[in-house]
């Protein structure tokens, strides 16, 4: 039998269990691969607001990453919250000399009730140290907007715009959009354009809370698994659309 894939996700502790760490594991479980983690922050929160954060030690985080490695094979590494400048570097730094497979980055900058969850230098060393790693980069169009300098009229556009200046494959979620369909738009490193369309759910707080954390960790389930990239990114829409996620 094939061993099974073995994912790590590096993020924020959800300490309602909707986002962060906690969901991409969950994630990981539902499509049959091993699941780690290491944890940037921890939050106290629930889906209508972040009232505390606090971040975890570099020394800590630095362990973590360290034992994780040490001992497993890890197939694909997912990056969610990571706060600060600091912790990006760290997490940069050691991913370069630690790993090297598939990256997946959802490059979380602030929270739907609208807490900033990366600092000004936290970008900064983002586009400079994690992004050029990157695989894959699952921004929606607000953290887009912040990457490209600029707001993104054009979500074709912009998907080609930060494929072009990362040199990754970039998935652009469209549910910060307006109207009743939304579009999450792949475009991959070759520039393939894929188009995923999907009505606007009437969802509650609770229920789109953390949605984009388990879009991206169910894209990086669905490559350790084997499957292309624009095999994955359709498998974790349909996932995340069906509510199985």
């Amino acid at each position: 039998m094939s061993r099974i894939p073995v994912c790590l996700t590096i993020g924020g502790s959800d300490s309602c269990g909707g986002a962060g760490i906690q969901a991409d594991l969950r994630v990981f479980q539902a499509f049959g691969v091993s699941g780690c983690s290491a944890t940037t922050a921890l939050t106290a929160q629930n889906p209508e607001q972040v009232s505390r954060i606090e971040a975890v030690s570099l020394a800590q985080l630095d362990a973590e990453i360290h034992a994780l490695f040490d001992y497993y094979d890890v197939k694909v590494v997912k990056t969610g919250m990571l706060l600060y400048a600091e912790h990006v570097a760290l997490v940069s730094a050691l991913l370069q000399q630690l790993h090297g497979g598939v990256l997946v980055v959802d490059p979380v900058m602030i929270s739907s009730s609208g807490k900033t969850l990366l600092d000004a230098g936290g970008v900064d060393a983002l586009i400079h140290g994690l992004l050029p790693q990157a695989t894959l980069i699952t921004p929606n169009l607000d953290e887009a907007s912040i990457l490209l300098g600029e707001p993104v009229d054009d979500p074709l556009a912009a998907a080609k715009a930060l494929t072009e200046m990362l040199n990754c494959s970039v998935l652009l979620k469209g549910g910060h959009g307006a109207g009743g369909e939304l579009l999450d738009i792949l475009h991959d490193s070759e520039g393939v354009i894929t188009q995923f369309p999907h009505p606007r759910q009437a969802w509650s707080r609770a229920q789109s809370h953390g949605t984009g954390c388990r879009l991206a960790s169910a894209v990086a389930a669905g490559v350790s698994l084997g499957m292309s990239l624009q095999a994955a990114v359709k498998e974790a829409v349909e996932q995340l659309q069906s509510s199985k996620i």
